[in-house]
């Protein structure tokens, strides 16, 4: 539920500070933390407004799940270490009624075995100058929340929206960012909270974040490529829609933390590795919102107090089945903790705060079968 330190920002009863909405309702799980880093946020230099999506949730140096518009300022710690970090979908060619799971499983389980030489191949085909020191990396997963799903389609909500999506087909959903670049561009480009005018510094930022946003469709797609030529099916490119970037348009600039945008045609919501994705339809237009949308259904309980909580209870947690019959491959533990379904809010209550502001309609709901995370044999640091 909301907390004491949000009541003023839904409903009619708006902040003080008409520059920032929050699109969420009061039946919504939102920190006060949350919202107290939004209001931070608005002392930014140059802020000129901000919008709070449904998974608005604390993080490290600001609110994930949030867009803020600035003039002539970027802030490079508002995207933070993961620029380009984002979602792409491929569709394969296969059904569900003909998966066999346990050799789904086995194929995914190999994206963890060794392609340092075919990945600096293609990075270097790909025209990636300059980050020879990166490019081993590519077409891997990284940790934290990121994955390679495959995912059947549950339910198709409107065939007029979900064109071409049939009930049963398989895709496959990747979530993962610029790996190593993104940090050491951030490092690169540290100046707090003050940002970077646009013309003394901001420049040079925007440049290295524009080459870490390519590098990281890239990568996603060539995780894509991989997993679908493990699982022996033809994978064809879908979508692609980062949700940790910025976007300039003369002396303005808009920042997307965990916030996609809402201009580019479907994008993927998903919930935890334990409950449903949903292909939404995005309304572009809405007041406020800055061209965004919510990017996934956001944390509910920090990786902390998850690891804490799995701890106290090992065999329950064990003998506990996915929510929805997924299979999950994750043999870190402590990732495991972090990542449980329970650390997420309702993807539900997300997407029907979308739809109550009229932000987007759904077009289907895709099933997770199987998400690859880690063998614990990674060779990609």
């Amino acid at each position: 539920m909301i907390g004491a330190a949000s009541e003023d920002i839904m409903g009619n009863q708006p902040f003080a500070d008409d520059r920032i909405r929050v699109f969420a309702s009061a039946s919504s799980w939102i920190e006060g933390a949350a919202i107290d880093q939004l209001k931070l946020a608005s002392t930014r230099r140059g802020a000129v407004a901000l919008a709070g999506m449904p998974d608005l949730h604390p993080g490290h140096k600001g609110p994930v799940g949030c867009a803020l518009l600035t003039e002539g300022v970027v802030h490079p710690d508002i995207i933070g270490t993961d620029i380009g970090c984002g979602m792409t979908m491929w569709r394969l060619g296969g059904h569900v009624r003909k998966l066999r799971v346990d050799r789904a499983v086995k194929a995914l389980e190999c994206l963890d075995e060794d392609w340092t030489e075919v990945a600096e191949a293609r990075g270097r085909a790909a025209g990636l100058e300059g980050l020879d020191d990166y490019l081993h990396a590519l077409g891997t997963v990284g940790g934290g929340n990121h994955f390679v799903e495959l995912q059947a389609v549950d339910k198709v909500v409107d065939p007029v929206l979900a064109d071409g999506i049939r009930a049963g087909d398989l895709y496959l959903l990747v979530h993962s960012g610029s790996r190593a670049l993104g940090p050491a561009i951030y490092e690169r480009h540290a100046c707090g909270v003050v940002g970077l005018d646009l013309d003394k510094g901001g420049t040079e930022y925007i440049a290295d974040h524009d080459a870490a946003v390519a590098f990281a469709s890239l990568n996603r797609n060539l995780l894509a490529e991989r997993a679908s030529d493990l699982l022996g099916m033809e994978g064809t490119p879908w979508l692609d829609v980062p949700h940790n970037h910025v976007e300039v348009q003369g002396n303005l600039v808009l920042h997307r933390k965990g916030a996609a945008p809402s201009d580019r045609g479907i994008v993927p919501v998903p919930g935890s590795r334990g409950a449903m994705t949903y292909l939404v339809d995005p309304v572009p237009g809405v007041e406020g919102a800055l061209y965004s949308i919510a990017h996934g259904a956001g944390r509910k309980r920090d990786r902390a107090s998850m690891v804490a909580r799995v701890k106290s209870s090992t065999k329950e947690w064990k003998e506990r089945p996915n929510p929805v019959g997924n299979r999950v491959i994750c043999a870190d533990r402590k990732l495991e903790a972090e990542e449980s379904p329970e650390a997420y809010k309702d993807i539900r209550r997300v997407v029907a705060d979308l739809e109550e502001h009229g932000m987007a309609k759904v077009a289907a709901i895709m099933r997770p079968v199987v998400t690859f995370k880690t063998t614990g044999r990674r060779h990609d640091d």
